[in-house]
């Protein structure tokens, strides 16, 4: 399993767990690549020259090109004498700044961050205005046309509990199983300088799959334009067709905002486990 490190004679090795946050603008995703720079490319070359061997980290959540996150997951091994807890201040002094460690404690350690059940949360930022504003344009899409927020909050039930989302993920999807389940899904908007607002979709599930956010954002958005329907919904979803959904939303207004780790709960000081 990647993420191991070989023991040194004497000490005991540990499993660290690391909360991560970034900013995904300037990065190819977090999985390591051969084409462009990586969020865990920097994370494993970081580590590596912080304790003097090299070091793999395990992600949970590979987030495409462009995506942020305040909280997504890794972990690695290491017998290094540092407590866990201070891994965060070491590694972010070191760390360009658009990537921070928001937390680093120990966790046992056959904890995998993929393989153990967790609760997901995402945003999909749209600033919908006549003017983009320079502030948002890391981390929202920018959409002229006025939105219905009505239309596109009455469309978020149909997803909610346990569905088959083929029709809105990636047609490269490589995962076993498309069905996953939805435990919230809400359409909100802020006003913004008295002009234009700012709509957050967010969602919470038990997992998601390639690009299936991004999918449901970019539905909606046709839904608050008047394309579809709400009640369009179910039959999107009963189609099982990619085809059937709408266009896929850009990236750069994506962010995973936390995980959720209930196996965790009592072992650590958060008994609810968001990392966030």
């Amino acid at each position: 399993m990647s993420g191991i490190v070989k023991k040194e004679e004497g000490r005991t090795a540990k499993r660290v767990l690391l909360s991560v946050a970034y900013d995904g603008t300037n990065y190819c995703g977090w999985q390591v690549q051969k084409n462009g720079e990586t969020i865990e490319s920097v994370l494993n070359r970081t580590l590596s020259s912080l304790f003097g061997t090299e070091i793999t980290v395990i992600g949970a959540s590979r987030t495409d090109s462009g995506v942020h996150a305040l909280g997504n997951v890794a972990v690695f091994d290491t017998d290094a004498r540092m407590p866990a807890e201070k891994i965060a201040y070491a590694l972010n002094s070191r760390l360009p700044e658009d990537i921070r460690i928001q937390r680093s404690f120990e966790v046992p350690s056959d904890f995998h961050p993929r393989k153990t059940p967790c609760i997901k949360t995402y945003e999909y930022r749209i600033l919908n205005r006549e003017f983009e504003l320079p502030s948002e344009r890391l981390n929202s899409y920018f959409f002229r046309r006025k939105l219905d927020v009505g239309q596109m909050q009455a469309a978020c039930p149909y997803f909610l509990g346990e569905h088959d989302f083929k029709s809105f993920c990636s047609i490269h999807t490589q995962a076993e199983s498309t069905v996953r389940t939805i435990y919230s899904l809400e359409a909100a908007e802020q006003e913004i300088s008295g002009q234009g607002r700012l709509i957050c979709i967010r969602v919470t599930g038990n997992g998601f799959l390639y690009n299936m956010v991004r999918i449901l954002a970019g539905t909606l958005i046709q839904v608050g334009l008047g394309t579809y329907a709400p009640e369009d919904m179910k039959t999107m979803l009963e189609a099982c067709d990619r085809q059937a959904a709408g266009p896929t939303a850009p990236a750069k207004g994506l962010t995973l905002i936390g995980m959720r780790y209930p196996e965790l709960a009592g072992q650590i000081d958060d008994p609810d486990h968001i990392l966030t």
